[in-house]
């Protein structure tokens, strides 16, 4: 894992940097989200692609694909967690007291 880490480092940061950016900005806007049924089945499909890469049921390219992606979509997740946190520490920092 080191060397895959070491390797796709910078599309890792940039990821990241991409999800911080993403979270930064969707703090703002307050959509409606997806309904339960559609978060229950993204969960599912989540959960199964995990378990494929762990169990390592794809092998070669695709598995290695499989990871680098799952690697990816974690690491643009952090991003988004932290610039969502961020921001509204800035904006409630920064709003007035009444």
């Amino acid at each position: 894992m080191t060397w895959f880490a070491a390797f796709h480092w910078g599309w890792l940061a940039a990821a990241l940097l991409l999800g911080f950016g993403m979270g930064w900005i969707a703090v703002v806007q307050h959509g409606h989200g997806v309904s339960k049924v559609t978060r229950r089945w993204l969960a599912v499909l989540a959960v199964l692609l995990v378990a494929v890469a762990l169990g390592r049921v794809l092998p070669g390219r695709p598995g290695y694909w499989l990871d680098l992606g799952l690697a990816l979509f974690a690491a643009y997740l952090i991003g988004c967690a932290v610039g969502s946190w961020l921001r509204d520490r800035v904006v409630s920092s920064h709003a007035p007291s009444r």
